[in-house]
């Protein structure tokens, strides 16, 4: 399904009218809430949302990290509320120093071991986000919570991926987007991954960063496995961003893609050959207890200007500037 969105054939006939139907569902809910007959919840903390309109991953959550050090770079205490998806927690709950991916979900479990910010999950985002208040956060950055709107925000940020753009423009489950293009006008930024930038879009680009021994945390330069025959393992949004960005460093990377979220098994990553194995970051948290030696843990870095983490601290300094006029 995936392949016939981003490519030129037509979506089966069947997706239209289930298009149609999801397109007019979500428009009542955006209306519902616009109206006030549902209430989006307002804490006293400010919150920045950052999430994107396509099905599948665009480069969020390595957003929100770069936003938690740039804002702690600020002055800032910032708390991350997510979902919490693929995790087994079914009630909100504040992550330990040492989360477990399998209850608290590999995003949320990789932003806690990143950055050491406090982090809270919750399908109810308002639920989890309550539980930061406590940890003295002033800002709070809801990853992957643009469709929630029952957290009111005060910054939208939108992630588009700037190679697969929106596909065949379609929704879901047509095509890939949650909520129609024209729904971008209501971001107060649009933060393009990749690829080239539009007009009104700022810039990001992911960078590997140095690779870590799963067994002996020692790292390593990426280019010392340049010529290299490795094992690439991606379970992310979009695998081949991973692969294609080996490749560029002249590693010679055997592709396993699987999908986003993928909960390992020992026999998945059974390969015989003694071949070095590189995962992304997201996918090492989740394998640790399944981890041989020659595996290493790869770490991406998102990198934008200083003029836009300039601009999304002012606007978070308005809001509180507001706050305590209004008190």
């Amino acid at each position: 399904m995936q392949r016939r969105w981003y490519d030129d054939r037509a979506p089966p006939w069947w997706t239209r009218p289930l298009a149609a139907l999801y397109g007019a569902v979500t428009a009542a809910r955006r209306a519902m809430y616009r109206c006030g007959w549902l209430r989006s919840e307002r804490l006293p903390t400010p919150v920045i949302v950052v999430g994107n309109i396509v099905a599948g991953g665009a480069g969020k959550t390595p957003l929100a990290i770069a936003l938690v050090e740039a804002l702690r770079a600020r002055g800032f205490k910032p708390g991350v509320v997510s979902r919490g998806y693929g995790g087994a927690a079914r009630m909100p709950m504040l992550l330990g120093a040492q989360p477990d991916p399998a209850i608290a979900g590999d995003e949320p479990a990789l932003i806690r071991l990143r950055t050491g910010a406090p982090v809270a999950i919750g399908a109810k985002r308002a639920e989890a986000a309550r539980l930061l208040l406590p940890e003295g956060v002033d800002v709070i950055i809801a990853d992957d919570g643009l469709q929630h709107y029952a957290l009111a925000r005060d910054v939208e940020i939108c992630v588009v991926d700037g190679v697969r753009r929106f596909g065949n423009g379609r929704l879901l489950p047509a095509g890939p987007l949650r909520e129609p293009a024209s729904r971008l006008r209501g971001a107060d930024f649009i933060v393009c991954n990749g690829g080239d930038a539009h007009d009104g879009e700022i810039p990001m680009r992911l960078v590997l960063g140095d690779a870590m021994d799963f067994a002996t945390l020692a790292t390593s330069s990426l280019v010392a496995f340049a010529g290299t025959r490795v094992h690439a393992v991606a379970g992310i949004g979009h695998p081949p961003r991973f692969f294609d960005a080996l490749r560029a460093l002249g590693i010679d990377a055997v592709a396993h893609p699987f999908p986003d979220h993928h909960r390992y098994a020992a026999t998945d990553l059974a390969f015989s050959d003694g071949l070095p194995v590189l995962m992304t970051e997201k996918d090492a948290v989740k394998c640790r207890a399944l981890a041989r030696d020659g595996w290493w843990s790869v770490p991406v870095r998102a990198e934008l200007s200083t003029a836009f983490f300039d601009a999304v601290a002012a606007r978070i300094k308005n809001r509180c500037r507001k706050e305590r006029a209004r008190d």
